[in-house]
């Protein structure tokens, strides 16, 4: 294949106005180009008028002469090899590998091992995703929280109420990050997140393809147990034996255990209890930095003419950005998943607790525009040398928004946030939150010094971003699960000290969104993968 950069053509474009493009870069007739595959799609918006910007694979005959001829530097010949499973190891496995968690992690992890025949049980505490759908609706309309099955909990994780972002900054040689997007095209997902330079799924799409991929998995002898939640671990001789499982069904609960020598274990970033069973055990784990802060909402059309100027064209997807500031004291504000057409949504999964997350639908078409605005924090600031004290200072902040608010998300003006006074009005910007909200004291949520951090970051970014640090921005509170506040340890193998045992994904402090999240729970498969073969039966 012959591969062409910079491939650049207007807003609007036709797919034969691509070819007849390939075919001018190449200096070929029509009729020479057999094949084209699109690798890359992003957006020049530095010069007027805007363009896309392409990264093509294009399949002639006689390649190397015809590269001679045309003699294009943005032209080369390059070589792409399709994704394979590592061959199975020796070691015996005479029960089935246990996937705790049906996240991306977990899920993808599920897909590769049914791939490679091991038959994988998929344990999930929450309930299969259009069931969950009804309970997260459920909550954001009347307030009844269901802890089991939530925008934290359930088929799909936390992703599955997002923005869906599949971008990631990974660096991925062995093919991952692509077989990942396939598996979503596969799926159901449109095919442009092959190659778009910022693909993203919204919550609508990604309900419908994590349950394709389940049927995926249950078709190569998988085995999904909904509303299942791991309890306990079964240990002996430093190794995992097994677990026990807790199974609701309506009122009445089963516990069962479940013999294992195999459990991956991807809980996501909000499963707090299994945090203190496995530091109740003694698995080894460490506090790990993460984020903090508010979700900020602003007009979309304002973000799009900011990134892309006035007259711009309308078949643009709603447009992104991404902002970063040191602040005094040496402090890290950033930008962090943001949603471009997008709403606030209640995340809460504990009662008396309330944190908040961000989505958007695939047509990213809402009025608003909003993203986290969130300050590092790290052990200096959980006071306390204890394993899950970042843990607790989450939870710290999530009953002080609960208590601003009085159960519902609070919300204060940027103004007004900088001055100490709870919002009395809106003023232009209407907030889009799924769930209910009221005007409450956001910034005195926060201990002093992050709120001054908030503060300053933002102000700063309106050097950036004109109209950002606006009078009238929305902001609510709190933003807290930006990514797990612990991390379980393993070796290069993938496996904890306990042997047998198999921490991924964010939840185990591996990973930040989808695509990571997916792309770790395949590189544990493949651990999985090299080092047993399949039961004798296969299940």
């Amino acid at each position: 294949m012959i591969r062409i950069q910079q491939v650049k053509l207007a807003v609007g474009h036709t797919r034969e106005e691509l070819k007849q493009k390939l075919c001018r870069e190449l200096k070929l007739p029509r009729e020479a180009l057999l094949h084209y595959e699109i690798r890359r799609q992003s957006i020049d918006a530095r010069k007027k008028p805007i363009q896309y910007v392409y990264t093509v694979d294009v399949k002639v005959r006689e390649e190397a002469r015809v590269l001679r001829r045309a003699k294009n530097p943005k032209a080369a010949l390059t070589e792409t090899r399709p994704y394979e499973l590592p061959k199975p190891g020796r070691e015996s496995l005479h029960h089935r590998p246990v996937v705790v968690g049906s996240g991306p992690a977990g899920l993808f992890c599920g897909l590769l091992l049914a791939r490679a025949g091991y038959c994988p049980i998929i344990l999930e505490r929450g309930k299969p995703a259009r069931e969950r759908k009804e309970s997260v609706e459920r909550f954001w309309s009347t307030g009844e929280l269901s802890p089991s099955s939530n925008v934290q909990f359930g088929e799909g994780g936390a992703g599955t109420f997002s923005d869906g972002k599949l971008g990631t900054m990974v660096k991925d040689t062995a093919g991952r990050n692509r077989l990942v997007l396939e598996a979503f095209v596969e799926a159901g997902a449109p095919e442009e997140i092959l190659w778009q330079n910022k693909p993203h799924l919204g919550t609508d799409q990604l309900i419908g393809i994590v349950e394709q991929i389940r049927r995926r998995i249950e078709a190569l002898g998988g085995e999904f147990r909904f509303e299942s939640q791991m309890t306990d671990l079964i240990l002996e001789g430093g190794r995992v034996q097994g677990l026990k499982v807790v199974h609701t069904r309506g009122e009445e609960k089963e516990t069962y255990e479940l013999l294992a020598e195999v459990l991956v274990l991807a809980p996501g970033h909000s499963a707090r209890d299994t945090f203190c069973m496995l530091q109740g055990r003694g698995i080894p784990m460490e506090q790990k930095s993460f984020a903090v802060g508010v979700r900020m909402e602003h007009p979309q059309e304002m973000i799009n003419l900011s990134q892309y100027g006035t007259d711009y064209p309308k078949e643009l997807a709603a447009a992104s950005y991404k902002l970063t500031r040191k602040v005094t004291g040496g402090r890290g504000v950033y930008s962090f998943c943001m949603c471009p057409g997008g709403y606030v949504v209640n995340a809460s999964s504990e009662r008396e607790a309330l944190a908040i997350n961000g989505m958007s639908y695939q047509a990213r078409a809402g009025r608003n525009a909003n993203s986290a605005m969130v300050v590092t924090v790290g052990p200096k600031d959980f006071g306390s040398g204890h394993v899950l004290a970042g843990m607790e200072l989450q939870r710290r902040l999530e009953r002080a928004a609960y208590e601003a608010g009085g159960g519902r998300v609070p919300v204060q003006l940027f103004e007004d946030f900088c001055q100490g006074v709870v919002s009395k009005e809106l003023g232009e910007i209407e907030p889009a939150i799924k769930g209910t909200w009221t005007f409450a004291d956001v910034g005195g949520i926060f201990p002093g010094e992050l709120k001054a951090a908030l503060t300053e970051g933002i102000l700063g970014c309106e050097q950036i971003l004109p109209g950002f640090a606006r009078k009238d921005a929305v902001l609510s509170g709190v933003e807290s699960r930006t990514s797990s506040p612990v991390r379980i340890l393993r070796n290069q193998e993938m496996e904890s000290p306990v042997a047998g045992l198999y921490p991924c994904g964010e939840g185990a402090g591996y990973a930040g969104g989808i695509t990571s999240s997916a792309m770790d729970g395949v590189r544990t498969a493949e651990a999985v993968i090299r080092r047993f073969g399949k039961t004798e039966d296969g299940k």
